[in-house]
C-alpha cells in the first residue's frame, strides 16, 4: 500500500471512451489499496481550441483573461472523471487548481508554483479513502485571487509538485508512449526503451528536444527526489499487475538507484533552431553584452554561442542559436542595436538542428565527444557549431542531414543494442 500520483495527458482523456480507460486504470491502483491523486490535462486538441478563442476575440488579450479561459479545459476532465468514478462505485471528487490551492507567481500564461497546501487531500485519503481528480495546469496567484496558468505541458509540472507536497511514493506520467526511449523510434527502428534513467539524463534529454516530459517537471523531480514513471495509458488496465516492481515503462530516478550507467543514454535531436552569425564585430570589452543585454530584455533565449578571432584580433565573429519560434524577433532585435554593437554584417540560417548525445557517464571517460565528430565526418556531415557540458555534447548541423546524424551517433555508441 502506498500513496501514488497519476497524471494523464490529453490524448489519454481526449473522449469519453478514454476517460473510461482511465477510470480502469486508477481503480487498479485503488484496488491495490494506494492512496490515489489523479492530475488530468483537458481534452486532446481543447486547449489550441480555447487559445485561437482567445486570439479571434483579441490578438491583444488580457493575459488575465486568458488563463481564465484555457484553464477550464482542465476543469471539465476533471469534473468528467470524478463523475466516471463515482459511476463506477468509486469515492471521487475534482479540484481546481485554486481549491487546493496551488499558489503560484503571477506570470500569467507561464507562472511558477511557489507551493502547495495538501493538508486537505491527505485528510480525504485517510477519512474518507477518496480519489483527488486534479485539474493540472493551473493554479492561483495569493495576492490577486486570480487563476494562473503554467504554460504549456504544464500538467506534468502539477503532478510532480503535488507528488512532492502530498510526500507521495511516486509519480506515474501516462502518455502515448511506453517510456522513455534511447532516441525518437520514428527516426531510428532499433531504439530501445530504458527500464531506468537518471534526472540529471531526463533533464538533458527533455531540454535538448526529446518532448516525453516537461522540462520543469524533471528539475521538480530531482529537487524533490520524487520518482517518475513514464508509462503508456493504452496499455489494457486490467493486463497490468499493481504490485509488480516495476511494470511496462521507465523510471526517472536518481543515479545512485540505477545499477550500471552507460557512457551514453540517448540522443535527442531539436530542427526547431536558428542561426544568426553578427559579423565583423570589434574585439573589445561588452561587445557579447551589447548583444545578448537586448536578446535578454526581450526574454529570447540562446542557447549555442561560438565567437572567433580575426587574424588581427581586431575583429570577431560572433555565432549564435535560438529557437526558430524567436527567430524574427531576434533578428530585429540585433538590427535595431546595430550602432550599438557596431557588426559590419548580420547572417543568419533557419535550416539547421540541434543534436545532442546524453549520458552522465561521459564523467568517468575521455573522448566520447572525439569519436561523435569523427564519425560525423565520415559521413560528410559539417558541425556548425558545439556546446559541450559534464554529460553532453550538442552540435549544430544542416537540417537535411539530422535523421542520418542520429542514426550515425545511436549505432556509434552501442544504443542499438542498449
Amino acid at each position: 500500500m502506498g500513496r501514488l500520483v497519476l497524471k494523464f495527458g490529453g490524448t489519454s482523456v481526449a473522449n469519453i471512451d478514454r476517460i473510461r480507460n482511465v477510470a480502469r486504470h486508477v481503480k487498479r491502483e485503488v484496488d491495490a489499496g494506494h492512496e490515489v491523486a489523479v492530475v488530468v490535462s483537458a481534452m486532446s486538441g481543447k486547449t489550441n481550441e480555447l487559445v485561437a478563442w482567445c486570439t479571434e476575440a483579441s490578438p491583444m488579450h488580457d493575459a488575465r483573461e486568458y488563463d481564465a479561459v484555457v484553464a477550464s479545459g482542465e476543469q471539465v476532465t476533471s469534473g468528467l472523471l470524478a463523475i466516471v468514478l463515482q459511476s463506477m462505485g468509486i469515492q471521487a471528487r475534482s479540484w481546481q487548481g485554486w481549491q487546493i490551492p496551488i499558489r503560484t507567481s503571477d506570470a500569467h500564461a507561464s507562472a511558477r508554483i511557489v507551493g502547495i497546501d495538501g493538508s486537505e487531500l491527505i485528510q480525504r485519503f485517510q477519512e474518507r479513502k477518496e480519489v483527488a481528480v486534479i485539474a493540472g495546469f493551473q493554479g492561483i496567484n495569493p495576492d490577486t485571487n486570480r487563476i494562473t496558468t503554467l504554460g504549456r505541458g504544464g500538467s506534468d509540472t502539477s503532478a510532480v509538485a503535488i507528488a512532492a507536497a502530498i510526500k507521495a511514493d511516486r509519480c506515474d506520467i501516462y502518455t502515448d508512449v511506453d517510456g522513455v526511449y534511447t532516441t525518437d523510434p520514428r527516426v531510428v527502428p532499433k531504439a530501445k526503451r530504458l527500464d531506468k534513467i537518471a534526472f540529471e539524463d531526463m533533464l538533458e534529454l527533455a531540454s535538448q528536444g526529446a518532448k516525453v516530459l516537461q522540462v520543469r517537471s524533471v528539475e521538480l523531480g530531482m529537487v524533490h527526489n520524487m520518482p517518475i514513471f513514464v508509462r503508456s495509458s493504452f496499455d489494457k488496465p486490467e493486463d497490468i499487475d499493481p504490485h509488480a516492481n516495476q511494470p511496462p515503462g521507465t523510471l526517472i530516478c536518481s543515479e545512485e538507484q540505477i545499477m550500471e550507467n552507460h557512457v551514453v543514454t540517448g540522443i535527442a535531436f531539436s530542427k526547431d533552431e536558428a542561426q544568426i552569425s553578427v559579423r565583423q564585430i570589434e574585439d573589445k570589452p561588452g561587445i557579447a553584452a551589447s548583444i545578448f543585454g537586448p536578446l535578454a530584455d526581450a526574454n529570447i533565449n540562446v542557447d549555442m554561442i561560438v565567437q572567433n578571432v580575426s587574424e588581427d584580433g581586431k575583429t570577431t565573429d560572433l555565432t549564435f542559436t535560438v529557437p526558430a519560434t524567436d527567430y524574427n524577433r531576434a533578428r530585429e532585435t540585433i538590427t535595431a542595436a546595430k550602432d550599438k554593437i557596431g557588426y559590419q554584417r548580420l547572417d543568419t540560417a533557419t535550416d539547421v538542428a540541434k543534436v545532442s548525445v546524453i549520458g552522465s557517464g561521459m564523467r568517468s571517460h575521455a573522448g566520447v565527444a572525439a569519436k561523435g565528430f569523427a564519425a560525423l565526418a565520415a559521413r560528410n556531415i559539417n558541425i556548425r557549431a558545439i556546446t559541450t557540458s559534464e554529460i553532453k555534447f550538442s552540435v549544430l548541423i544542416d537540417a537535411a542531414y539530422t535523421e542520418l546524424a542520429v542514426r550515425t551517433l545511436h549505432t556509434l555508441y552501442g544504443l542499438d543494442q542498449a
